[in-house]
């Protein structure tokens, strides 16, 4: 039987640090959204995944959720579900070529073991 002073986890009681965008990935958001006039910005999310335990998920995003909590650099929104807040907070995202590649890296101070691939990370 539960006690009546049990604690329950609410995203909702705390306070984040929020994700912050480098000027390369605030310029990459800039010129996506500018290819459809009803595109708001980036949605960043995390879903389970991988070997090492969660992946980042990003889409563009027209319509931004009730619960999408809105960072903003230089005119670029990225949009964070509250409920994938507990897993990148603090992260920082940015936009670097990789050889002849080009992408998103995520900087997460939360990400306590990646996978081989870099893929996918976990949190304890």
């Amino acid at each position: 039987m539960a006690s009546e002073n049990a604690a329950t986890f609410s995203p909702d009681d705390f306070i984040w640090k929020g994700v912050t965008l480098t000027d390369s990935a605030a310029k990459q958001i800039l010129t996506l959204v500018a290819q459809d006039p009803e595109v708001k910005g980036l949605h960043l999310g995390v879903k389970q995944s991988g070997c090492a335990g969660f992946g980042y998920v990003m889409d563009l995003v027209k319509t931004p959720a009730d619960d999408d909590l809105q960072f903003t650099h230089n005119g670029a929104s990225l949009y964070v579900p509250l409920q994938a807040m507990p897993f990148i907070d603090g992260t920082e995202v940015d936009y670097v070529r990789e050889g002849l590649n080009q992408i998103f890296k995520f900087n997460n101070p939360k990400a306590q073991h990646a996978c081989g691939c870099g893929e996918s990370f976990g949190v304890e």
